[in-house]
This record gives structure tokens, sequence and C-alpha cells, in this order.
């Protein structure tokens, strides 16, 4: 099979369908990159490839002069066949991979004490933030490993909740403060392969997930207070600066939060 061509490099994003993932990328096709869509719902991807046709380069504008390819593949993170299908079909498609943005993720079960939080709620969520963003990881390392050029850039989604907790957010906040081990694993190991990680600790992006800041959300003294969002696509030009970078040189930590949010300082 003929591998297809790429302009910018190819880029896989997972959690595609909706949010951040979407910003990023239609921001990374804009900019000419050959774009994988991740993500469990079929829907929602082929959503996000719409928005790409009708605005290619990621500005907004509708000018849709963006000119990378575009795959979609359903994939479920915490599943390894799936992960291991979607590295194939990137493969198959285009013969290498030069950025994955390690981005599905979940919140879980919102308001439920640690204590009386299930098992199986906290599986989840470790299984799709942490296990699925090590499976996605160690795929791509090994696709940038064998590839000639060697090398390649793995980009993950933190939060600003792997430096600070909110309440009730266990099975969350551990997660993300894993997603700080394993950016910091793979850049030592990747090092002898030309393969760059970075991370990226988002606070209050505006989409579904944050909807809830501006209805109001618990604080550490138990209050409710509406939250500052920003728009998302400060984030995707965050990544998009990022993933751009040559490979000898690194963002290792980039922390992007809507100014005034209560982070900084006691609130």
């Amino acid at each position: 099979m003929r591998k297809k061509d790429t302009k910018r490099g190819t880029a896989v994003v997972t959690g595609a369908g909706s949010g951040i993932g979407r910003a990023v990328a239609v921001a990374l096709h804009g900019a000419g990159w050959s774009v994988v869509l991740a993500g469990r719902r079929v829907e929602a991807l082929e959503e996000t490839a719409a928005a790409m046709s009708d605005d290619g380069d990621g500005d907004g504008d509708g000018d849709g002069d963006g000119d990378g390819d575009v795959l979609t593949v359903r994939t479920d993170v915490s599943q390894p066949d799936d992960v291991d299908a979607l590295f194939a079909a990137v493969s198959a498609r285009y013969g290498r991979l030069d950025l994955l943005f390690n981005n599905a993720g979940t919140f879980g079960p919102g308001g439920i004490p640690l204590e009386d939080l299930p098992l199986s709620a906290w599986r989840k969520v470790v299984d799709t933030n942490l296990t699925g963003a090590f499976l996605c990881a160690q795929a791509a390392f090994r696709l940038m490993k064998t590839q000639d050029p060697q090398g390649g850039r793995i980009i993950n989604n933190g939060s600003i909740s792997a430096h600070t907790p909110r309440p009730d957010s266990i099975a969350y906040t551990a997660t993300k403060h894993g997603m700080t081990g394993l950016t910091k694993s793979l850049s030592l190991d990747g090092r002898r392969y030309r393969i760059a990680c970075g991370q990226i600790d988002i606070g209050n992006a505006a989409t579904d997930m944050t909807e809830r800041m501006r209805q109001g959300v618990k604080q550490a003294n138990g209050e409710l207070a509406v939250e500052p969002v920003m728009n998302v696509a400060d984030v995707a030009t965050t990544v998009l600066r990022m993933a751009e970078l040559p490979l000898e040189a690194n963002v290792q930590f980039a922390t992007v939060l809507a100014t005034a949010m209560p982070y900084v300082g006691r609130g």
C-alpha cells in the first residue's frame, strides 16, 4: 500500500471527538499535519473531521486552507487491542508517526467522597487516564524508535490536578500525578531514540467537561464558587507550538490556565 504523503508530519490525537482533543486536532490539521483522530465515539470523530473541512487552518475563519490528511479510528485507549489496531492503521497509511497527543481522559463520577467511591469507578478512571496513556505512549514509542528518520514527540495532557487536587477527585488526581511520572520516564527513556516528551497542564479550558465551572464548583473550604474559564483555542495554540519545535528542543512542562482561576496562592 502506498504511504500517504505528509507535509508537516503525522499526528495521533486521542480523545479527538470533543473538547481539547478536537481543538488540537483542528489546529494541527490547519498547520499542515496529517491527523489521526482516535476516540470511542465514531460520530464525534466524524464531527471533528467535518470541523477540519469547514476550517482547515484551525483559525476559525472558515477558509479551510489546511492541507493535511485525516484518518478516523474508533479507539478505546483502555483496551490494548484497540490501541494496537490504532497504531497499526497509522503505520499502514503513513509509514511513520511524528506526534502523539495523549489526551483521552475522564474525570469520573463527581461529588463522591473518597470513602464512598466504588472500586469500579476508580478502575475506570485509572484504566482510561493512566493505563490508556501508557498503552498509547508505548505503541508510539515502538514506531518512533524503529522508523527512519528515527524519533518523534509525545505530548501528554496532564492537568492542574497534576499539581493540586480538587475535593472529591482522588481517582482523577492520582492519575494526573501519575501522568507526570509517565512524562518524565518517557523523556528519559526516549533520549537515545530522539523521542521527546512533554506535558501540558491545563486549567479550566472552556469545554463540555468544564461547563460545571461556570455553574459553581466545590472549593477546598467546601463552598461553591464560579470559576473563570479560557478559550480552548488557546490550549490548542500552545500544543501546536510545542509540537513544532525541532526534536533537539522540548517543552518539558507547560501550564496554561484561565488567569483568574483559584489555583495560584490561596484562591
